[in-house]
Protein backbone atom coordinates (compact mmCIF):
# COMPACT_ATOMS: atom_id res chain seq x y z
CA UNK A 1 0.00 0.00 0.00
CA UNK A 2 1.54 3.29 -1.09
CA UNK A 3 0.40 6.77 -0.41
CA UNK A 4 0.83 9.82 -2.59
CA UNK A 5 1.98 12.05 0.28
CA UNK A 6 4.82 11.23 2.62
CA UNK A 7 4.14 11.70 6.36
CA UNK A 8 6.63 14.59 6.53
CA UNK A 9 5.06 16.49 3.65
CA UNK A 10 3.15 19.55 4.77
CA UNK A 11 -0.12 20.17 2.94
CA UNK A 12 -0.42 23.56 1.29
CA UNK A 13 -2.92 25.96 2.82
CA UNK A 14 -6.36 25.90 1.23
CA UNK A 15 -6.63 29.70 1.38
CA UNK A 16 -3.86 32.21 0.77
CA UNK A 17 -2.52 33.24 4.21
CA UNK A 18 -0.55 36.10 2.67
CA UNK A 19 -3.71 37.77 1.38
CA UNK A 20 -4.75 38.76 4.89
CA UNK A 21 -1.28 40.00 5.74
CA UNK A 22 -1.18 42.09 2.58
CA UNK A 23 -4.49 43.61 3.67
CA UNK A 24 -3.06 44.44 7.08
CA UNK A 25 -0.04 46.10 5.47
CA UNK A 26 -2.17 48.09 3.05
CA UNK A 27 -4.50 49.19 5.84
CA UNK A 28 -1.54 50.19 7.99
CA UNK A 29 -0.17 52.38 5.20
CA UNK A 30 -3.54 54.07 4.70
CA UNK A 31 -3.89 54.77 8.44
CA UNK A 32 -0.32 56.01 8.54
CA UNK A 33 -0.94 58.39 5.62
CA UNK A 34 -4.04 59.79 7.33
CA UNK A 35 -2.09 60.27 10.55
CA UNK A 36 0.71 62.06 8.71
CA UNK A 37 -1.79 64.41 7.07
CA UNK A 38 -3.39 65.10 10.45
CA UNK A 39 -0.02 66.38 11.63
CA UNK A 40 -0.31 69.37 9.27
CA UNK A 41 -2.66 71.40 11.50
CA UNK A 42 -0.54 70.55 14.54
CA UNK A 43 2.62 71.78 12.86
CA UNK A 44 0.80 74.88 11.65
CA UNK A 45 -0.51 75.76 15.11
CA UNK A 46 2.35 74.84 17.43
CA UNK A 47 5.29 74.14 15.19
CA UNK A 48 6.09 77.64 14.07
CA UNK A 49 4.08 77.42 10.87
CA UNK A 50 4.35 75.53 7.64
CA UNK A 51 6.65 76.25 4.74
CA UNK A 52 6.16 75.21 1.13
CA UNK A 53 8.84 72.54 1.43
CA UNK A 54 7.42 71.06 4.64
CA UNK A 55 3.93 70.88 3.10
CA UNK A 56 5.39 69.27 -0.02
CA UNK A 57 7.33 66.73 2.04
CA UNK A 58 4.42 65.74 4.29
CA UNK A 59 1.73 65.66 1.60
CA UNK A 60 4.09 63.90 -0.84
CA UNK A 61 4.93 61.26 1.74
CA UNK A 62 1.24 60.70 2.50
CA UNK A 63 0.40 60.37 -1.21
CA UNK A 64 3.20 57.82 -1.66
CA UNK A 65 1.81 55.90 1.33
CA UNK A 66 -1.69 55.90 -0.18
CA UNK A 67 -0.28 54.67 -3.50
CA UNK A 68 1.93 52.16 -1.72
CA UNK A 69 -1.12 50.53 -0.19
CA UNK A 70 -1.98 49.30 -3.66
CA UNK A 71 1.34 47.56 -4.35
CA UNK A 72 1.43 45.16 -1.42
CA UNK A 73 1.35 42.14 -3.76
CA UNK A 74 4.76 42.99 -5.16
CA UNK A 75 7.86 41.20 -3.95
CA UNK A 76 9.44 44.54 -3.00
CA UNK A 77 6.50 45.70 -0.86
CA UNK A 78 8.11 45.12 2.53
CA UNK A 79 11.37 46.94 1.70
CA UNK A 80 9.25 49.73 0.21
CA UNK A 81 7.17 49.96 3.40
CA UNK A 82 10.28 50.08 5.55
CA UNK A 83 11.83 52.77 3.32
CA UNK A 84 8.69 54.84 3.89
CA UNK A 85 9.28 54.50 7.62
CA UNK A 86 12.81 55.85 7.23
CA UNK A 87 11.45 58.76 5.17
CA UNK A 88 8.90 59.42 7.89
CA UNK A 89 11.59 59.44 10.59
CA UNK A 90 13.59 61.87 8.47
CA UNK A 91 10.52 64.10 8.55
CA UNK A 92 11.44 64.79 12.15
CA UNK A 93 13.48 67.73 10.83
CA UNK A 94 10.15 69.43 10.07
CA UNK A 95 8.64 68.95 13.52
CA UNK A 96 8.96 66.59 16.49
CA UNK A 97 5.37 65.39 15.95
CA UNK A 98 6.40 63.78 12.65
CA UNK A 99 9.23 61.99 14.45
CA UNK A 100 6.80 60.73 17.11
CA UNK A 101 4.44 59.44 14.40
CA UNK A 102 7.42 57.71 12.81
CA UNK A 103 8.45 56.01 16.04
CA UNK A 104 4.89 54.81 16.71
CA UNK A 105 4.54 53.37 13.22
CA UNK A 106 7.98 51.75 13.37
CA UNK A 107 6.60 49.78 16.32
CA UNK A 108 3.52 48.87 14.27
CA UNK A 109 5.68 47.67 11.35
CA UNK A 110 7.87 45.62 13.70
CA UNK A 111 4.69 43.91 14.88
CA UNK A 112 3.58 43.34 11.25
CA UNK A 113 6.97 41.74 10.51
CA UNK A 114 6.54 39.55 13.59
CA UNK A 115 3.12 38.47 12.28
CA UNK A 116 4.65 37.70 8.89
CA UNK A 117 7.33 35.57 10.52
CA UNK A 118 4.70 33.73 12.58
CA UNK A 119 2.55 32.99 9.52
CA UNK A 120 5.62 31.72 7.65
CA UNK A 121 6.62 29.41 10.55
CA UNK A 122 3.09 28.07 10.90
CA UNK A 123 2.77 27.47 7.17
CA UNK A 124 6.06 25.56 7.09
CA UNK A 125 4.98 23.49 10.10
CA UNK A 126 1.55 22.84 8.63
CA UNK A 127 -0.29 24.30 11.61
CA UNK A 128 -2.36 26.96 9.85
CA UNK A 129 -6.08 26.33 10.29
CA UNK A 130 -6.46 25.83 6.52
CA UNK A 131 -3.71 23.16 6.56
CA UNK A 132 -5.14 20.97 9.28
CA UNK A 133 -6.54 17.69 8.10
CA UNK A 134 -10.24 17.40 8.82
CA UNK A 135 -11.35 14.18 10.44
CA UNK A 136 -7.84 13.14 11.50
Amino acid sequence: MTSDASPTEVPPPVTDPWKGLRGVMAGTLVLEAITVLLALPVISAVGGGLHWWSILYIVGLAVIMFLGAGVQRRSWAIPFNLALQVALLLGGFIHISILVIGVVFIAVWIFVLFLRSDVKKRMEAGTLPSQRMSGA
